[in-house]
């Protein structure tokens, strides 16, 4: 994968002066690593949105701070607005490319099953990324799960059936189910979603319980006369 470039600035607002560089179309953001002092930055948010749609958190960016010389950074931290989904901060790691990373790389299943296309089976995955250790130089943008290989309903993919490229090793456990194909729905278990719920039926959960009988009155009842002798007492007290 070409390597991915991004401008940065070394910026002096924090706080609540952070509103003014969003509004000037940037992101805050900072880059920290080991033995490493933080530094505040802000980027072009549109430079920053088209970048991270290609690196995400799994490739190494060039970050040039101010025209000075590139650092190669992984993102890893991304703060959304909850409302509108637009980036409102970003962290930057600074790594050393001569010692090991551990990170989450995402997964991309390829090829067709035979258990899916000719028994009309289900897909099942369990996970969309898998954590990886290798160096910087090393580490895949993403790794494909070839799901050719599940010919029936008894194919299994574990973890330790990913093939990875050499250097990266991924420390999830490798007895982990990956990928299975459900076999589809009987009959009578189709039928029995599609069965009708009879008119004036309700679940005992959405009845409710019905009211306490007490000596013939209802429970609600007999706090009411409770209620009213108490507050007869009271008046009597005063």
């Amino acid at each position: 994968m070409e390597k991915i470039k991004l401008k940065a600035k070394k910026r002096d607002i924090v706080g609540k002066g952070l509103a003014a560089i969003r509004n000037e179309g940037a992101v805050p953001a900072v880059l920290y690593g080991k033995e490493k002092e933080n530094i505040n930055l802000s980027v072009n948010k549109k430079e920053f949105d088209h970048i991270y749609k290609l690196s995400g958190e799994s490739s190494l960016i060039l970050l040039e701070i101010d025209g000075d010389k590139s650092k190669n950074v992984l993102v890893k931290d991304v703060s959304k607005d909850p409302v509108h989904g637009s980036v409102l901060h970003v962290d930057f790691y600074q790594v050393k490319m001569s010692e090991k990373i551990t990170t989450n790389v995402p997964l991309v299943f390829t090829g067709d099953s035979k258990a899916v296309i000719d028994l009309s089976g289900s897909l099942i995955t369990n996970k969309d990324e898998v954590e990886v250790e290798c160096l910087p130089g090393d580490l895949p943008h993403e790794i494909e799960v070839d799901i050719t290989v599940l010919e029936d309903f008894d194919s299994v993919i574990h973890i330790k059936d990913i093939k990875v490229p050499e250097g990266v090793e991924i420390k999830d456990d490798p007895e982990e189910t990956l990928a299975l194909v459900e076999p589809p729905r009987s009959e009578e278990e189709m039928a029995e979603l599609e069965e009708p719920v009879v008119e004036g039926e309700m679940p005992e959960a959405e009845q409710g319980e019905a009211p306490e009988e007490t000596d013939g009155e209802t429970k609600g009842e007999a706090l009411k006369e409770g209620q009213a002798k108490s507050d007869g007492e009271e008046k009597k007290s005063e």
